[in-house]
């Protein structure tokens, strides 16, 4: 069955806003929002502002943003626990400075970059976009990043290439849920090249005007926002060009749970839910899901002709 796409406005209303004043001011907030224990991992102290400008992006929807406390506390991201909570309160030994990024595979300049020389390589954005978790909940975050395709135009892709590889950081040291079976470490992800260099694929570096904290993926992260939450890898070590489709986490874990492309489709309901719904956090009640998070407009293009039920 191929989908029919549609882009329908969907009107938000949130019950919760943080205000200005609250997510900027670091004591208070964090007074407010009751996170004196969360560990916080170096380098930057919370509240700090890395980037010397934020240009606003029409690429960000303008639905109102999901809390920051939120966003900070309610995380998935195994490799520091399983439970929701579990990033948030063991990062504390998780540090990244100093960190490096490599670039390589199939292109005619690979590189390795420091963190701190992608804070110059592109104009530092505010991407405000909608994401959706495969569990059925979603946020609006203000990302704070570059394209993607910035980055691996720096590496200039061979004819080759026609997929990119990510590999996160594999810490034991510092990260307790590497002790877990539950994936394949590390974790990996992967992205058709097209899909890869598409203006709306992001790489972050902060949210909300602020450098990342470690829960989110700190200190460079993939954000795809028609994609579930899952593809978006954290704390990136590796990006690698290839000709053949990676294997990624969760697919080698379950693959008749998580297939390679992962679009957001309302159509095809995981094994044990329904995709059809989601819970916005700081709402009451469910909404629709649209097709491709709402980004139909934008990405669906990329995808024709292909059964979306069997390209998961």
């Amino acid at each position: 069955m191929l989908i029919r796409i549609q882009d329908d406005a969907h009107p938000i209303v949130p019950s919760e806003i943080t205000s200005e004043s609250l997510y900027r001011g670091r004591r208070d907030f964090i007074r407010a929002a009751g996170l004196g224990g969360i560990a916080f991992a170096a380098p930057a102290a919370f509240g700090a502002a890395p980037f010397s400008s934020i240009q606003k992006s029409p690429f960000s929807t303008d639905e109102k943003p999901t809390p920051q406390n939120s966003i900070i506390s309610y995380n998935n991201y195994y490799e520091f626990g399983t439970s929701k909570d579990d990033p948030a309160r063991n990062v504390g030994r998780f540090k990244t400075r100093p960190w490096t990024v490599r670039v390589e595979g199939l292109c005619a300049k690979p590189r390795t970059f420091a963190i701190d020389d992608l804070l110059k390589l592109a104009p530092i954005e505010e991407r405000i976009y909608r994401m959706r978790c495969v569990e059925g909940w979603s946020m609006v975050i203000p990302w704070n990043g570059f394209p993607l395709a910035s980055l691996l135009k720096q590496v200039e892709p061979l004819g080759s290439a026609k997929f990119v590889e990510f590999t996160s950081a594999a810490d034991r040291a510092s990260m307790p849920g590497l002790a877990l079976p539950v994936l394949d470490w590390p974790y990996t992800e992967g992205l058709r090249l097209d899909e890869a260099m598409h203006p709306l694929t992001l790489l972050a570096l902060g949210l909300y005007g602020e450098e990342l904290l470690a829960q989110n993926g700190a200190p460079l992260r993939l954000v795809v926002p028609w994609k579930y939450g899952f593809k978006g890898a954290k704390s990136l070590v590796r990006i690698r060009l290839t000709d053949k489709q990676p294997g990624t986490a969760w697919n080698k874990a379950a693959p008749n749970e998580y297939g390679f492309y992962s679009n957001v489709n309302p159509e095809v309901d995981h094994p044990r839910w329904s995709q059809a719904s989601e819970r916005r956090l700081g709402e009451f009640g469910k909404r629709k899901t649209l097709p491709f998070n709402g980004y139909a407009e934008q990405v669906a293009k990329l995808y024709a002709g292909m059964d979306l039920r069997k390209f998961y």
